[in-house]
């Protein structure tokens, strides 16, 4: 977690899909595990409903929505699957390294995924020395997105008031999360995941403050963004 001192602004970064390229890994390992388990979702169907989830979430909409139960055996077996494909494919969005250098705020990472993925992801692709200790999951707040709370959870850890957040994001549950936390909001659409679940176009709909699909973008955009609220 780099400090810049006195510009008291906070990046609240979404993990996959915003930091590591791992949402297409992610939704391959989850329908194998689908259709292990007797069931058959499509990808485009699993972008759509499970994107920016928790898992918790997703085991519970695939019991509600699809009368579909995954056993304890088979989340652990899907979760080894996507460990050992994380270590062999995992690689960090283009140009989040270099964005982390140059952005005039402070950062930190809230993330639907369990505190020991979100670690292990970063440390794969040589982000986690940038965010340790300031990494928060899910698992740290009663609702996960769409719902407000891990995002005012990390603001409220890193002493920063909503109004002088800014989350970077690329699902629609986590700008629904965002917008609700009364934070600004970056729709990050720059993943390889883009394409196939038609991403632009669904986060546009929700009215963030800016869509960008090149993390080269970013540092210009906090910039503008907390001179916007400065000027306020």
């Amino acid at each position: 977690m780099r400090d810049p001192g006195a510009v008291n602004f906070l990046v609240i970064f979404d993990c996959d899909g915003v930091l590591v390229d791992s949402e297409p890994i992610s939704i391959a390992v989850l329908t194998e595990a689908i259709a292990a388990a007797g069931g058959a979702i499509s990808e485009q169907t699993a972008y759509r409903r499970f994107l920016g989830r928790s898992m918790a979430t997703i085991v519970q909409d695939l019991r509600d929505e699809f009368s579909l139960a995954l056993s304890s055996d088979q989340l652990t077996q899907m979760r080894l699957r996507l460990h050992e494909r994380f270590e062999a494919e995992l690689r960090p969005v283009a140009g989040v390294a270099e964005a982390l250098k140059a952005i005039p705020a402070r950062y930190c990472v809230a993330s639907s995924s369990q505190p020991e993925r979100i670690r292990h992801s970063l440390r794969v692709t040589g982000l986690l020395e940038s965010f340790e200790p300031a990494i928060y999951s899910s698992t740290m707040v009663v609702h996960g997105k769409p719902a407000p709370d891990l995002f005012l959870h990390a603001a409220a850890a890193m002493q920063v008031v909503p109004q002088r957040c800014i989350v970077v994001e690329d699902s629609p549950a986590g700008i629904q999360a965002a917008k609700a936390a009364g934070m600004a909001v970056l729709a990050f659409t720059g993943g390889s995941h883009a394409g196939a679940c038609g991403l632009a176009d669904n986060v546009a709909a929700l009215g963030p403050d800016a869509v960008f699909d090149d993390m080269r973008e970013l540092p210009e955009l906090v910039g503008q963004m907390t001179a916007r609220v400065e000027r306020l």
